[in-house]
């Protein structure tokens, strides 16, 4: 038996942007950018696991903040030009567009 956030689209892609940040490799300099990036991007997953399992306004505001942390991952990507990056961004966008569809 699987969790029901396991499920979820968002979630597997979120997934797939925060274990990409995490081994992705930062030019020097900006190792708090990485830092920042990973801790968004690692908020993601797991506020959408959280809301996923709570009803009302709970659900609603844990996604609403896997939104905003999305947007945070999404702008550190702006600020440091990685390989990927650009894709990483499109799947973060559309996890946005999923969260909002789903009440976040």
């Amino acid at each position: 038996m699987r969790f029901a956030h396991e499920g979820l689209d968002a979630y597997r892609l979120s997934l797939e942007v925060a274990r990409w940040i995490g081994n992705a490799a930062f030019p020097r300099g900006v190792a708090d950018l990485k830092d920042q990036g990973h801790r968004a991007a690692r908020s993601v997953v797991l506020n959408i696991a959280e809301g996923r399992s709570r009803n009302g306004r709970a659900r609603s505001n844990h996604y609403s903040i896997a939104r905003g942390s999305a947007a945070e991952t999404c702008s550190v990507l702006d600020l440091v030009d990685l390989p990927q990056g650009a894709e990483q961004q499109d799947k973060l966008r559309r996890v946005n567009q999923m969260l909002r569809n789903m009440g976040g």
